[in-house]
C-alpha cells in the first residue's frame, strides 16, 4: 500500500512511501483489539472508590431493642446496614484494575488497528517537521493546513519531541505520542492518523516481528 508524502503545508511532495502489509494490511483480530482497549481503560481507573461498612460508622453500640417478643426481626446495632444512617454492606472497596496481556497479543492488537484506519484511508504522511519553540499556533496552523483543525487527530512522531507535543497540549482534539507510545485505544480514537514520515520505519520495526 502506497501513501503520499505531504508537507506541512498540506500540499503533496510527489513522494510516496509504501506501508509494510505486515503491519498496516492484516485482517484485523478484533478480539485482540477489545482486549487491549480494555486494558488501557481497566490501567486508567483509580480504584480508590470506597464506602464505609457498620464498622467504620460513629453511631450508638447499645442493642437498640429486646431480643424477642416484639414482633419483628432482631436488632444490634444502630450501624447496620439495614437501618437508615448505617453502614454500606457489600460496598466498593479500594481495589487495582489492573491485568496483564501477552506481548503477542498487543502486537496483533496494534497491527489491527492500524490496519482498520489504513482499510478507511484514515492515515497521513507528512515530512519531519519540528518548531523554533513551543507554540500552539504553529500546530494550529499544521492542522488547517491537513484539514484537521475541527477533527480528532493522532500525531506519531519518530521520537519524542517537547516542541512539537507542548505545541499540541492545549488542543483536545488532538494528540502527539512518540513511536514507543502508540496504542490500540489512540489509534482508533483518532479521526486521522498522522504518520511523521521518519516514524513509519519505527513502527514496521516494533510490530512486525
Amino acid at each position: 500500500m502506497k501513501v503520499a508524502v505531504l508537507d506541512i503545508t498540506g500540499k503533496d511532495t510527489g513522494r510516496k512511501v509504501e506501508l509494510s502489509s505486515e503491519v498496516f494490511g492484516i485482517e484485523p483480530n478484533n478480539h485482540a483489539i477489545y482486549l487491549d482497549v480494555k486494558q488501557h481503560l481497566a490501567n486508567k481507573r483509580q480504584g480508590t472508590h470506597k464506602s464505609k461498612e457498620r464498622a467504620e460508622i460513629t453511631g450508638s453500640t447499645r442493642k437498640i431493642k429486646k431480643q424477642k417478643g416484639t414482633g419483628t426481626a432482631r436488632a444490634g446495632s444502630i450501624k447496620s446496614g439495614v437501618f437508615r444512617g448505617g453502614g454500606r454492606m457489600f460496598g466498593p472497596r479500594p481495589r487495582n484494575y489492573a491485568f496483564k496481556l501477552n506481548k503477542n497479543l498487543k502486537r496483533l492488537a496494534r497491527k489491527s488497528a492500524l490496519s482498520t484506519q489504513a482499510k478507511e484511508n484514515n492515515l497521513v504522511v507528512v515530512e519531519n517537521f519540528d518548531f523554533d519553540a513551543p507554540k500552539t499556533k504553529n500546530f494550529v496552523n499544521v492542522l488547517k493546513a491537513l484539514g484537521l483543525e475541527n477533527k480528532k487527530s493522532l500525531f506519531v512522531l519518530a521520537e519524542s519531541n517537547n516542541n512539537v507535543y507542548l505545541s499540541s497540549r492545549n488542543l483536545k482534539s488532538s494528540k502527539v505520542v512518540s513511536t514507543s507510545e502508540l496504542s490500540t485505544y489512540n489509534v482508533l480514537n483518532a479521526g486521522k492518523v498522522v504518520f511523521m514520515e521518519g516514524a513509519l520505519e519505527g513502527v514496521e520495526a516494533n510490530f512486525s516481528k
